[in-house]
């Protein structure tokens, strides 16, 4: 892991930077980081104004990856997103004109206040790493990442995001509000945009791409995937909730626990990754049978913790 311990260097001072900038959230900025090792989509779920737009743009420049905003609106259409073809009279043609998607890190901002239909139009992308315009398929920048932020279900405005796509987010995460001493250095020292705009990329897109293909080598034990399993079974058979993690929630959290592993540095998955990573990968997917049980990442990550033993 010495060649592998290398390259984490620069991703350490990513960490560092994203939280000059997200004063007092290291283990939210750590899962977000982690969430893109592991080649997934990240949700990040709270109240406005907590830094959840400013987050997404200081990974995509810390990580020097090629950035787009998409600002979701009930009048957003999926042609805002994927691009629409325009008739050339010189050529006597139309040409298609790429939209935002084709970045290399996209903001879909504020994402569930666009109606359904629009929403769906990031499902092939987010899935397959491309897009389809007009019968033609356009392949999307590597790496590509989704950076989709959502306001509480509660709030006026919101079209919740169906279970089909909420799990094409590998993670969610929640922000909160900044602990009392963050919050007093944020008060002091003033908006934290001047910060951002000094931030300085530490990765370029290929270095990622390296890093990406070392989490398949961690290693995992089979009495890891035994725990892994147990976890799964239990969600699947307990009266707790509606319906079990499926396959690909599992593996969602095989390969995030992988990519916490190498972001510290180490060569074999231990427990405590997997219950690092745990609210963040499972708390979207399931739902509680009773409206009265867990809802939030944590209480969903306490439970599943608190039931099943490492072996």
């Amino acid at each position: 892991m010495s060649a592998v311990t290398d390259q984490l260097r620069p991703i350490d001072r990513a960490l560092a930077r994203v939280n000059s900038v997200i004063l007092g959230k290291d283990q939210q900025v750590k899962l977000c980081i982690t969430c893109i090792l592991a080649e997934g989509h990240l949700l990040i779920e709270d109240v406005p104004g907590v830094g959840k737009t400013t987050l997404a743009h200081a990974l995509a420049k810390s990580l020097g990856l090629n950035y787009q905003r998409i600002q979701f609106t009930s009048d957003l259409l999926p042609a805002d997103i994927i691009g629409v073809s325009i008739y050339r009279r010189e050529e006597d043609a139309f040409r298609f004109h790429k939209g935002p998607i084709f970045a290399q890190l996209v903001l879909a901002d504020e994402v569930n206040r666009a109606t359904p239909k629009t929403q769906s139009a990031l499902l092939e992308a987010m899935e397959e790493g491309q897009v389809t315009a007009e019968g033609e398929t356009y392949g999307l920048p590597q790496p590509f990442f989704v950076v989709a932020t959502q306001n509480p279900a509660f709030q006026i405005g919101t079209f919740p995001l169906p279970e089909s796509q909420l799990d094409r987010f590998l993670m969610r995460v929640q922000l909160g509000f900044p602990a009392e001493h963050a919050e007093r250095a944020l008060l002091r020292d003033g908006d934290q945009r001047a910060t951002l705009r000094e931030l300085e990329a530490v990765l370029q897109g290929n270095e990622l791409l390296i890093l990406q293909r070392a989490v398949d080598e961690v290693h995992v034990s089979e009495a890891l995937l035994d725990y892994v399993q147990a976890i799964v079974r239990f969600t699947r058979e307990s009266d707790v909730f509606d319906a079990g993690l499926s396959p690909r929630g599992a593996l969602a959290l095989l390969k995030a626990a992988r990519a916490w592993t190498l972001l510290d540095a180490r060569s074999a998955v231990l427990p405590e990754d997997v219950q690092a990573v745990l609210g963040s990968v499972v708390g979207h997917r399931l739902k509680a049978r009773d409206h009265a049980g867990p809802t939030a990442v944590s209480e969903v990550a306490k439970v599943l913790l608190e039931s099943v033993p490492v072996p």
